[in-house]
């Protein structure tokens, strides 16, 4: 895997949204071939931890650490455990954090990894190496479960009938195979005039299911929270509307301008001081230049804000 190779979506976005200091510290929580810390280390002589599960990704940061002496390490593990893992290494407070959510390219382009519709390969989808695969979700779960992950992570409006076929081939054979779910998929949903595949949402389900990559995002954005110091930024790239609403939701919360459920109800007095400073409430988008250039671009989206001084509601008040 050559990082230098990848060019991440939105990196310069990114960079402006953290404004990267000399001898200030940053994460990379999803390292991937590590455009973000890349971008953030030639922008200023700061020190960067990446964090990724992917054991390839983890290789791959050693071989660009070398680039940077003393600049740059790689953690392997989950970006929602960054509190824990940074601990273990003696860092207890950093300067900003960068995401960038969901598979990577390089994940996405490997057939053996599972991920893609479009070259066969095992049915995988695991970003690490521990958990169950995509293959034990569609042979071992009831339809109604099937469905439900579908519809739910997918936004699939056809998931009961994708469901019922996955079911009724598993009786058969079980489904190993990358080709055979898409296969599968295609027989019941038909291309739309988008172009876009009918296995794509599928895919989708099964991957966010299979790593759990809402409920990461969630401990992640949570974690962010504690360890950014005041003044420290936070800035989330986002490819689809369940990411983007989960990051817009937290955002809007910690930051005080979330709707309160009546407008005939006060404001609580108790309410927490807001965490989180947003510079922009709506997100930004990519340049035209970028997505003519890289159409995965195109529905990426950027949400970033600033880190008050006010505590953490349920960490500090913890404390003797």
């Amino acid at each position: 895997m050559n990082a230098q190779m990848h060019i991440p979506v939105m990196a310069d976005e990114v960079v402006r949204a953290l404004a990267p200091k000399a001898g200030a510290v940053y994460v990379d929580g999803t390292f991937g071939a590590g455009g973000y810390s890349r971008a953030l280390l030639d922008a200023a002589d700061c020190t960067v931890w990446g964090i990724d599960r992917d054991p390839f990704a983890v290789a791959a940061g050693a071989e660009l650490s070398v680039e940077y002496p003393g600049r740059l390490s790689v953690l392997n593990g989950r970006y929602g455990d960054m509190a824990a893992l940074l601990a273990a290494v003696g860092v207890e407070q950093i300067d900003g954090v960068a995401l960038d959510l969901g598979v990577s390219s390089m994940q996405i382009d490997d057939p053996a990894r599972g991920f893609s519709f479009r070259d066969d390969g095992p049915l995988d989808m695991r970003m690490g190496e521990a958990g169950e695969t995509a293959a034990d979700v569609v042979n071992q779960l009831a339809e109604r479960e099937l469905a439900d992950i579908i519809y739910r992570y997918g936004e699939e409006r056809a998931s009961r009938k994708i469901a019922r076929a996955i079911v009724e081939l598993r009786e058969k054979a079980p489904i190993t195979r990358t080709g055979q779910l898409a296969e599968i998929v295609r027989r019941v949903v038909h291309r739309s005039r988008d172009g876009i595949d009918p296995a794509t949402r599928t895919f989708q389900a099964l991957r966010i299911y299979v790593n759990d990559e809402l409920g990461e995002l969630e401990a992640g954005l949570r974690a962010a929270e504690q360890l950014i110091a005041p003044g420290g930024r936070l800035a989330v790239v986002s490819f689809h509307s369940l990411e983007d609403r989960c990051v817009k939701d937290f955002l809007l919360s910690r930051s005080g301008q979330a709707p309160r459920p009546s407008r005939h109800l006060p404001a609580g007095a108790e309410a927490a001081a807001p965490s989180f400073r947003l510079h922009k409430r709506g997100a930004v988008k990519p340049a035209k230049a970028e997505t003519d250039a890289n159409p995965r671009a195109r529905s990426a989206r950027l949400r970033w804000a600033e880190r008050t001084d006010a505590p953490v509601a349920g960490i500090a008040e913890a404390r003797p």
